[in-house]
């Protein structure tokens, strides 16, 4: 009698192919691309082969689970990405969806040069190479009223520019309390280094003064450095030095003030409520001889990193920087960065930049636009209680923390909970982003187009009929 033990047979030998399955994939889901169907496989076999490794007595799945599971991971993979959601969270800037729209005119203006050859670095009247950044610059010079200007990639970018060309090698003096993390864990003081500058803290987290400075400052310092708290706050007791009493300071030791703000606009928007340090050019009269900023935030244009400078020697000093090449912008960000500019100059930007439409809005017409939104969805979902709520949001995008604004949304209350709901929005189509409060989901109307609300009703309507 054979007493050894029973061998049983690996249930890993009963899956099928990749072969097979991309067979089985291009057969019953054709649209699928042949090289998304082949990874799917792989990946779905191989999730498969793990889990039976790991669950002892587990079964192979049916055919058809297999392919299901394959299937949905081939169209995630074909997906185009980024692709367009309705954001409804009421926060105009939202990083996670790609900050500022572009203006209809910008979009435009990309198309247009995406399409064929441009003069991007070619002087037509001489026949010469020319100066890529050479037109915006020329607007960024008229609008902010400064000696000269640059525009790289995005706001870190020339941030790190400004500070590799100007103190390379030594001593940038900054307050403890403005030593901020941005978005994706990028740190101030992680910049800085990149730039091969020292970093000189001065100061506590709560409390910098100008005394603290003036001590900081010694043979080897290149520039005092003034970073905007873009995305908190600090209340209580609390001090830090104003603009002019630094650039006071700094032009009596010698030394340039930079200003890292974070979000600016080219249009001053302190009569309409906003705080008076979001128009860019107002920090230079304050006394600053540099300031960067966003292009995709508050100026609502293409992501960019926007230099305005006081002194040209500056500006001329980072462009012969050959860190300027490798930050400079490609030819469909200059494209829409010049409309969006032109914009501004003609005075069309409130009418035309969709940030500054969506900011600015009366708080009268949200309302209007809420109730009859909220009539229309409840013409098919009025289980869930569609109402018109006030509410206030931010700007968003790392801009102005401490600034709210009154808004207006569409409050739904679902009985199932409305993280469950808003997890089916996501997966609508389009894709609606809404936030949540006081377990209702909301549809935020400040950050909703008038034209988009025809798409969210659809995408509403195909969700919850």
């Amino acid at each position: 009698m054979d007493s050894s033990p029973e061998v049983k047979p690996d249930p890993r030998r009963a899956l099928p192919s990749v072969d097979r399955v991309v067979r089985a994939l291009e057969a019953g889901w054709p649209s699928l691309p042949v090289w998304a169907a082949r990874e799917a496989a792989r990946a779905a076999l191989t999730a498969e082969r793990e889990r039976l490794e790991t669950s002892a007595g587990t079964e192979v799945p049916a055919l058809e689970l297999l392919l299901a599971d394959a299937a949905e991971r081939a169209a995630e993979l074909a997906r185009l990405r980024p692709a367009p959601v309705l954001n409804a969270t009421g926060i105009v800037l939202h990083t996670n969806l790609g900050r500022a729209p572009l203006a209809a005119g910008a979009a435009e203006a990309v198309a247009r040069v995406a399409r064929g050859y441009t003069d991007l670095e070619l002087d037509l009247g001489s026949g010469q190479r020319g100066e890529r950044t050479a037109p915006v610059v020329e607007k960024l010079r008229l609008l902010a009223g400064v000696p000269d200007a640059l525009a790289v990639n995005n706001n870190a970018a020339a941030l790190l520019l400004v500070l590799a060309t100007l103190a390379r090698g030594r001593e940038v003096i900054v307050s403890r309390g403005e030593l901020v993390e941005i978005g994706g864990s990028f740190r101030v003081p992680e910049i800085m280094a990149s730039a091969g500058v020292r970093l000189v803290e001065v100061g506590t987290t709560n409390r910098t003064h100008l005394s603290d400075y003036g001590r900081a400052i010694g043979p080897d310092s290149a520039l005092l450095l003034k970073v905007h708290r873009s995305n908190f706050s600090l209340r209580g007791f609390v001090a830090e030095v104003a603009l002019p009493e630094l650039a006071a300071l700094g032009r009596e030791r010698g030394l340039p003030l930079v200003e890292d703000l974070g979000s600016g606009s080219l249009v001053d928007l302190s009569a309409r409520g906003f705080p008076e340090e979001t128009f860019a050019p107002s920090r230079l009269r304050r006394g600053a001889d540099v300031v960067c900023f966003s292009g995709d935030k508050l100026l609502g244009g293409p992501q960019a990193g926007i230099v305005l400078t006081a002194h040209t020697e500056h500006a001329e000093a980072m462009r012969r920087n050959p860190l300027s090449r490798a930050l400079r912008l490609d030819k469909l960000a200059l494209a829409a960065l010049d409309w969006t500019l032109a914009a501004v100059l003609d005075g069309r930007a409130e009418r035309e930049i969709p940030v500054l439409r969506r900011l600015l809005e009366p708080e009268e017409g949200l309302e209007r636009r809420a109730r009859a939104l909220a009539g229309r969805i409840r013409e098919f979902a009025g289980p869930l209680g569609p109402a018109a709520e006030r509410d206030t949001t931010y700007a968003g995008g790392g801009a102005l923390p401490d600034f709210t604004l009154p808004t207006w949304a569409v409050a739904l209350r679902p009985a199932d909970g409305a993280t469950r709901l808003a997890a089916r929005l996501r997966r609508a189509d389009p894709p609606v982003l809404a936030r949540i409060r006081d377990d209702a989901v909301l549809l935020d109307l400040r950050s909703v187009d008038p034209g988009e609300e025809e798409s969210l009703v659809t995408a509403l309507r195909g969700l919850l009929r």
